[in-house]
């Protein structure tokens, strides 16, 4: 696998992975029972850890690749074996 398409492989997984993790502990004021601000939108959330996410959705990623990248490098799956 070139560096090229393992770099691109990775960046498509983690935006993946990042939507995937973002609602995960996220709770508007609604929910926790607070006045929304003026100008603020109801949904948003009040506290969103974006910087733990981040770092969550990297190494989830990264597993997630190294696994990709094991397949891929010792070809257990192959055009030739899926059934189309």
């Amino acid at each position: 696998m070139a560096w090229t398409g393992a770099l691109a492989i990775y960046f498509i997984l983690w935006w993946v992975v990042l939507f995937a993790v973002l609602p995960f502990g996220a709770h508007s004021a609604h929910e926790l029972g607070q006045d929304v601000e003026a100008g603020h939108a109801p949904s948003a959330p009040v506290a969103p850890r974006l910087i733990r996410k981040f770092l969550i959705t990297t190494v989830v990623s990264g597993i997630i690749f190294a696994g990709v990248y094991y397949v891929q490098v010792n070809k257990l799956i192959t055009l030739d074996s899926l059934p189309f």
